[in-house]
Formats: structure tokens, C-alpha cells, sequence
């Protein structure tokens, strides 16, 4: 069943078990199973069933793990249960339970599978645990830094006189696959027609060293979509057919981007507007693979719009080639930051905002507009204040901070308003929680908690500002305490409070 796009991929870049094996600090040595494993963590546990604990990819440590280790019913059953919950390989011990592996337990992981290490008594698990988390970091920076260099790659072919044919090419050469547009029966890839040399369905589209693909190899004359320009081996027709059922969805409205899965291909599609679709497929789906489709299916879309869009394009392809932002807008602003959850169109959100500067690869949809921007239907929206080119970053964190108020608040939309802390919550919201939390107390004992909490607890001074005796202002503290039910030595408590009490009307 198709997925949303990136479901099928791992959240981390993984390490590969060789990688530990060579690292001569550890000293690991493969006892049993196979060397090819992805790790994607690390977890310790000598429970004789951790499965409930393991989320899939770690490298399981332990020392023991009770009768399982030595009977060969329990070390099968162990086994068996540690491969059904998705552990990458298992590390054992010999130290302090065990001289060696056990017998029993390297037969059962050979019969499933399941890669097993040796861990000598001088190498620590914590030790072992910094080893995988050091190579993780290091398998992220490079990915980050293969992210950047598509990123930049693809927007200069967006520069390029014909430049469709030399996102697709670059696309396809950055994830070692196919990449292709396809467009709705009787349109060329841009929304103009045949506008930049492109052909329509029915004849075959090609970037330059990449093969022909036409609808006569890729469908039916019933298909709703078609290629209209690819680059890269064209992949098998039984693909061909996933490939159009995954964009016939999104081209629908009904997703912006879905994978599948196709014999060992991999694929994804992602909506460019106008019913064209970008459709990749690849023998392997790396963790950056995603956002390097996204990139590409955003200059696309700037690319082929219905409406002149060359200025944009250079606009976009400037500022990720590493411009100023106010050059590659184009003008002073002011532009506000958006931040969006909950629809299923971020192009048709960017759309109703105005827009085509749209990163729909996140947490949040994110957006950029020089339109004031109102509520949108089936959407939860967080506005920044406005701001100049030069202040684009502070508005983005503006807009995500005023996202997480409104779905706090389950409004369409909110706005950046305040500066500093109070900023983080609207001044009703603020208010309403000042009163349901000072509540319990009367206007005598707010001022008292106020003056104790601005002179940070001191009896003498707080007595001294109200004109009481400090004894008086012991006994209204403890009563305040007793009131709200709260630990006042507690310093989140006190922060809470001194918020509340900023808030609330003056007693």
C-alpha cells in the first residue's frame, strides 16, 4: 500500500557492522551469522525476552541473558523473539557470567540469522555504545553534506538554459536512479504546453545522456499520467505500473508525495502542480534521499507553473547557491514566516498564500510569503511578525513557536505578537492560566507571593517592601503554598508563578 513519502526510510543514517569489526579499540569479533547488518542504536538489557523494549536496528548488548544463553530451546526462543522485534545484531559478553559464548546460543543466531559479537571482557558496553553513536554522527554529517551538494548541483541545473531536463538528470544522478516527470494527457511539462522544447505524452522525452521514455512503453492511452521527460535507466514496466498508480494519487489532490516498493526498487512520487508529477525510483533509499526529491520537486514546480515563473526560479536558485536573501527575493519585504500543519495540499496551501516559496519537508510545512496571510481552510497556521530579508531565520522560529500556540489553542491560525518570553503564549491564553492558577488565593497573599518572589525569597527584604513583620510574611507564604498545593523551594514552581502573577491583574 503506498505510503507517505519517507515512511520507508530510516530516520538515521545506519552503521554498518564491518565498521565495528574494524574498530581495533573494541575488539569485536563475529561469532556467528552474517557481517552485513545496519545499526541504527544501541541497548542493553539482560532480560530473557527485552523485545517490548527494542524499537527495530539496535545492536542488542548483553552478558547473559539468563537460561536462554546455555539451553538451546531457550536460546532459540530468545533468538527467534530478538529477530521478530527487528534487532540488528546481538552483542555478548563473555565477562563477568560467561568465559565464552555459549554454544547453544551461536547455533540458534546462524539458524536465524541474526549477526552475533563476541564482546571481550576488556571492552565495555558504554564503550562500544560511544563507538556506534560516534560512527552514527559521522554517517550524519556526511549525508548533511551529500544533502548540500545535491542541493546546491540541482540548483544550478535549475540555471541552465534548459533546465527541466537538467534538474532530472541531476536528480536522478544524485540517487543513482530514475527520475521523470509525467504530466496529464494533452499537457507538456510546463503549464504553457510545449514551451522549452518539451514534448507531450506520446513521445519520447529525454534529458541528455539519460534514455527515451515514451507512453508507448510506459502505459496504456487510458493512463492519466505520462512521461513526458525522464532521465536515468528507464526501470522495468511492472514498475512502470506502480510508478503510475502512486502518481495518479497524488496528482489527484489526495497526497502530496507517497513511496512504494517494487522488488527491491524503491519508489516515491511527489506532487509539482498543475497534475505533474515527479516520480523516482531507485535501488536504495538513503535517509537524505527525501529531502534531496523535495528540493528538486520545488524547482520543478517553479519551472513548469501555468504563470511565468523564470524570475522566481532564478530567485530560489540564487539564494541556494548560497546569495544574500534580499537578492533573491527580489525586494525589502516585509515577508512573513509561516508555519503549517493538518492539510494534505501544501501546494495548494502555498497557493492560496501567494506563494511558490514553499519547504514541505519537515515537522511543519514552512513557508515563505510577502502576503499578509489569513486562516486557510484545514489547516493550523503560525504567522511571524514581519520581517525583512535579513531577519528571515528569526521569523521562521517566530512562525514555529506561533504554530505550537495555535494547535495549543486548536485555532486555524495565530500571529507572532510579543517579544521575549511572554511571546510564547497570546495574552488571553496567558491571562486565563494566571487566573486558573492564582486562583485559590486572595489579593493580600497574591501580593505577598509577588514581593517574596521579586526580592528571590528574602524574609527581611519581601517584610520590608510590604511594611509587615517577617514573621507575617512567613505564615502568608506557607499559606499561599498550602493553597496552591505547589513546593515554593521548587525553582520551576517559582518561574511559573512569577509568570502567573506578571499576567494577572494587579490585586
Amino acid at each position: 500500500m503506498p505510503k507517505p513519502a519517507g515512511a520507508d526510510s530510516p530516520p538515521t543514517p545506519a552503521v554498518g557492522l564491518g565498521a565495528l569489526l574494524a574498530d581495533q579499540a573494541l575488539e569485536l569479533r563475529l561469532v556467528a551469522g552474517p557481517e552485513r547488518a545496519e545499526v541504527h542504536g544501541v541497548h542493553a538489557s539482560e532480560m530473557a525476552d527485552p523485545s517490548p523494549y527494542l524499537l527495530g536496528g539496535e545492536l542488542l548488548l548483553t552478558a547473559g541473558a539468563g537460561d536462554a544463553a546455555d539451553a538451546a530451546d531457550a536460546a532459540d526462543a530468545y533468538v527467534r523473539r530478538l529477530v521478530g522485534s527487528g534487532v540488528a545484531a546481538l552483542g555478548f559478553g563473555v565477562a563477568p557470567l560467561h568465559a565464552q559464548v555459549p554454544p547453544a546460543l551461536a547455533e540458534a543466531c546462524v539458524r536465524h540469522g541474526l549477526p552475533l559479537l563476541e564482546v571481550p571482557p576488556q571492552t565495555r558496553f558504554t564503550a562500544v555504545a560511544r563507538a556506534v553513536w560516534r560512527l552514527m554522527a559521522e554517517a550524519r554529517t556526511r549525508e548533511l553534506r551529500r544533502v548540500t551538494e545535491a542541493q546546491q548541483a540541482l540548483a544550478a541545473a535549475a540555471a541552465r538554459p534548459d533546465p527541466v531536463p537538467a534538474v532530472l538528470a541531476r536528480l536522478a544522478a544524485s540517487l543513482s536512479g530514475w527520475a521523470a516527470l509525467l504530466a496529464p494527457a494533452g499537457a507538456g511539462a510546463e503549464g504553457s504546453g510545449p514551451a522549452g522544447g518539451l514534448p507531450g505524452p506520446g513521445t519520447a522525452g529525454v534529458a541528455p545522456g539519460g534514455p527515451a521514455v515514451s507512453d508507448a512503453t510506459d502505459a496504456t492511452a487510458a493512463a492519466p499520467v505520462g512521461v513526458v521527460r525522464a532521465a536515468g535507466a528507464g526501470p522495468a514496466q511492472e514498475v512502470l505500473g506502480a510508478v503510475r498508480v502512486l502518481a495518479r494519487r497524488v496528482a489527484g489532490g489526495t497526497a502530496a508525495t507517497a513511496t512504494d516498493a517494487v522488488g527491491g526498487t524503491h519508489l516515491a512520487v511527489y506532487t509539482v502542480g498543475g497534475g505533474r508529477v515527479l516520480a523516482l525510483a531507485a535501488p536504495v533509499r538513503a535517509p537524505g534521499d527525501h529531502a534531496i526529491a523535495s528540493i528538486a520537486a520545488v524547482l520543478l514546480a517553479l519551472l513548469t507553473a501555468d504563470r511565468p515563473a523564470g524570475a522566481e526560479a532564478a530567485a530560489l536558485a540564487r539564494l541556494l547557491l548560497g546569495g544574500s536573501p534580499a537578492g533573491a527575493l527580489g525586494g525589502p519585504g516585509p515577508w512573513y514566516a509561516v508555519h503549517a500543519r493538518g492539510g494534505a495540499d501544501p501546494q495548494a496551501l502555498a497557493a492560496a498564500l501567494g506563494t511558490v516559496l514553499l519547504d514541505p519537508d519537515g515537522p511543519a510545512v514552512r513557508l515563505l510569503t510577502d502576503r499578509e496571510p489569513s486562516p486557510q481552510p484545514g489547516w493550523r497556521l503560525g504567522i511571524s511578525a514581519p520581517a525583512g530579508p535579513d531577519a528571515l531565520a528569526g521569523a521562521d522560529a517566530q512562525a514555529r513557536r506561533a504554530l505550537d500556540r495555535a494547535e495549543a489553542a486548536r485555532t486555524p491560525l495565530a500571529r507572532h505578537t510579543d517579544s521575549g518570553f511572554a511571546g510564547l503564549v497570546g495574552e488571553a491564553e496567558a491571562r486565563a492560566h494566571a487566573e486558573a492558577l492564582l486562583g485559590p488565593l486572595s489579593p493580600a497573599l497574591r501580593d505577598t507571593l509577588r514581593a517574596w518572589l521579586a526580592h528571590h525569597g528574602s524574609w527581611d527584604r519581601s517584610a520590608a517592601a510590604l511594611g509587615l513583620h517577617r514573621n507575617t510574611v512567613r505564615q502568608r507564604i506557607a499559606r499561599a503554598a498550602s493553597l496552591l498545593g505547589r513546593n515554593l523551594d521548587d525553582p520551576d514552581t517559582r518561574m511559573e508563578l512569577w509568570f502567573a502573577l506578571r499576567r494577572a491583574p494587579e490585586a
